[in-house]
């Protein structure tokens, strides 16, 4: 969601803050802004909309100053305007802030009853009043910063800057993610590393409840209740070039592309040439000690969820429970012994993700997680993290990311079904060698894709599109409705086949697009049967499979999609290629923001 820097250096501070801002615009914002510290004076700038807004406003109204914080807000409390845009300024103290303070009703009628005056819409501002209180009580900058932190319930990432101050920032999390780098001389603060990435290789990534003070010569890193602790600096590889284009249009086709390689990555991290077992971190899980695993994630993660379903209970006869994380710890639901508990998420700071994870701890025997950020709260708080290798992922609707989760879940089923007994060392091997063949087949896939280019140029044209698929389709094809919904702005649904009959079959007309995944695999036929109902209604179907299903079912179809042939079990990966292309190409025809659709964040780190 939001993202938060900080800079206080040895050059001037606002090209390095707006550069740093460009690197978390895959968060997701409507209005970002800028404070520095000039000649001990505090002043900021602020605009809606894109960072090249404030770039121009920057070029008219230069900000100086060797110190500063910037934000990029994705809209929570209060409209996208500039009032609303952060940093938030009250007298002496600018803040900015990720996440949502709930208390913040109380405080601002606590604050409204000794006179103070609102500017803004957001709770943010609260957080910039308490401390500009304390601070006129005759409280120091980080006793007045603290002492505002102590009052505020909620998740939060902040950083304060402070007039006359200019070698001074205090930075604060509970449930969103901060993370301290060092320089020469020089300290940053933001969001991730990614924002820090040109700036330094050294992070410190602050725990939950800390509080940090910061200066040009240092961190002092503070727990919740005041003492002082200890966190780890770590030296981070992040390669520039994959925080960059290179050369493609958008982020979400370049990351499309580079799926056959991370995949590889992910089956050779796992799965060492020359062994036929599956190698998990550290002292890994013994699926023998597990009776049930339940899944939590949110979104595309939660797709990969239901996919892995399909894969625990056909391969290692594991009864799979399956939840959204956002209804999954309201629920209440209970653990029995002998449960493992498995949390899926890119970023590993999804809020409501990490919320259920909390509820699991002390109730599941086992915590695992599948993430694509190894330092994160998710990884950090489990007992066994396995990292997808996906490498960063800007497009806000998430491709690698998805096919690294399925590569990765897949093979801890394999391990799963071997550990129980389910599948004998040969059958193992057997499945291992098929999906060492996998990114092979998805450069295929990638290479064949121009007939997708073509009917996305008619699919532009649709208001609502249908997505249908049996078995490990069905998830698919809910994954393939949603990122048509999420880039190109188009209404899209998915059902599994068989319940088209059960309503759905309503909507038919010739106006509807209907997408068909359909493998030839043991559930084809069936899933040509209701393509069939289709047909039979005039709707426009397009047909997603290998030769031998293309060949067999095309008459009427409107379009057809060739894939490559491929083992059941590794269908949904491949085939999600084709589902994405779709949705990046109609998105390309209709003119959407591709990387950046509106309302969107890459991160959700707010309930």
């Amino acid at each position: 969601m939001c993202g938060i820097v900080g800079v206080l250096g040895q050059h001037e501070a606002a090209p390095t803050l707006v550069e740093a801002l460009k690197r978390l615009e895959y968060r997701g914002y409507d209005s970002a802004g800028i404070a520095t510290i000039n000649n001990g004076l505090l002043d900021r700038r602020r605009a809606v909309g894109k960072l090249v807004n404030l770039s121009d406003l920057l070029v008219h109204q230069p900000l100086a100053g060797k110190a500063g914080i910037g934000h990029t807000r994705w809209a929570t409390h209060g409209a996208p305007t500039v009032a609303n845009a952060h940093p938030h300024r009250a007298g002496a103290v600018a803040v900015v802030h990720n996440g949502i303070i709930e208390n913040y009703r109380e405080l601002r009628a606590e604050l409204a009853q000794s006179g103070v005056n609102f500017q803004t819409d957001t709770d943010t501002e609260t957080v910039a009043l308490l401390t500009e209180r304390n601070m006129k009580a005759g409280q120091a900058p980080v006793e007045a910063a603290f002492a505002a932190i102590d009052q505020l319930k909620g998740a939060f990432a902040l950083a304060f800057l402070f007039e006359g101050e200019d070698d001074l920032i205090i930075a604060a999390r509970k449930g969103s993610p901060l993370a301290i780098g060092h320089g020469e001389g020089e300290m940053f603060v933001g969001s991730d590393a990614i924002a820090l990435a040109p700036l330094t290789n050294r992070i410190t990534y602050l725990e939950e409840g800390d509080r940090a003070v910061v200066t040009r010569a240092g961190v002092q890193i503070f727990d919740e209740t005041g003492a002082p602790v200890d966190r780890a600096m770590k030296t981070i590889q992040i390669d520039a070039a994959r925080v960059d284009k290179g050369g493609y249009k958008h982020f979400m086709a370049k990351e499309i592309a580079e799926q056959p390689a991370v995949v590889g990555e992910a089956i050779r991290h796992y799965l060492p040439a020359g062994d036929d077992s599956v190698r998990l971190p550290g002292e890994g899980l013994d699926f023998t000690k597990v009776d049930r695993l339940t899944m939590v994630a949110c979104g595309t993660a939660y797709y990969a969820c239901l996919t892995a379903k399909y894969w625990f209970e056909q391969l290692a006869r594991i009864p799979v429970e399956v939840d959204v994380a956002s209804e999954f710890r309201y629920r209440e639901p209970p653990i029995p012994p002998r449960t493992a508990a498995l949390f899926v998420s890119q970023s590993g700071e999804t809020a409501d993700t990490l919320a259920a994870l909390r509820y699991c701890q002390g109730k599941a025997d086992h915590i695992l997680s599948v993430v694509n950020v190894p330092e994160s709260s998710i990884a950090r708080e489990s007992d066994l993290a396995l990292p997808i290798h996906a490498g960063v992922e800007i497009g806000v609707a998430s491709t690698k990311a998805f096919t690294c989760q399925l590569t990765v879940l897949l093979i801890l089923a394999l391990k799963a079904a071997a550990d129980r007994g389910a599948l004998s060392p040969e059958a193992l091997a057997d499945q291992i060698a098929t999906l060492r063949g996998l990114p092979q087949l998805m450069n295929i896939a990638l290479d064949g894709a121009e007939p997708v280019h073509r009917a996305a140029l008619q699919l532009a044209e649709a208001r609502d599109v249908l997505f249908l698929g049996r078995g490990l389709m069905y998830p698919l094809a809910l994954e393939g409705a949603l990122k048509l919904k999420e880039i190109s702005y188009i209404h899209a649904e998915a059902y599994a086949s068989g319940e088209l009959k059960h309503g759905p079959i309503a909507l038919i007309d010739p106006t509807m697009p209907v997408v068909v995944m359909a493998p030839r695999d043991g559930l084809f036929d069936k899933t040509v049967s209701n393509m069939q109902e289709v047909l039979a209604r005039k709707g426009k179907v397009m047909l997603i499979s290998d030769e031998d299903g293309i060949d067999e079912a095309k008459d009427g179809v409107w379009s057809a999609i060739r894939m490559p042939k491929v083992a059941p079990l590794l269908a949904p990966i491949l085939y999600a290629l084709p589902a994405q292309l779709l949705a990046y190409h109609t998105a390309v025809a209709k003119g959407t923001d591709v990387d950046q659709p509106r309302n969107l964040a890459k991160s959700v780190t707010v309930e």
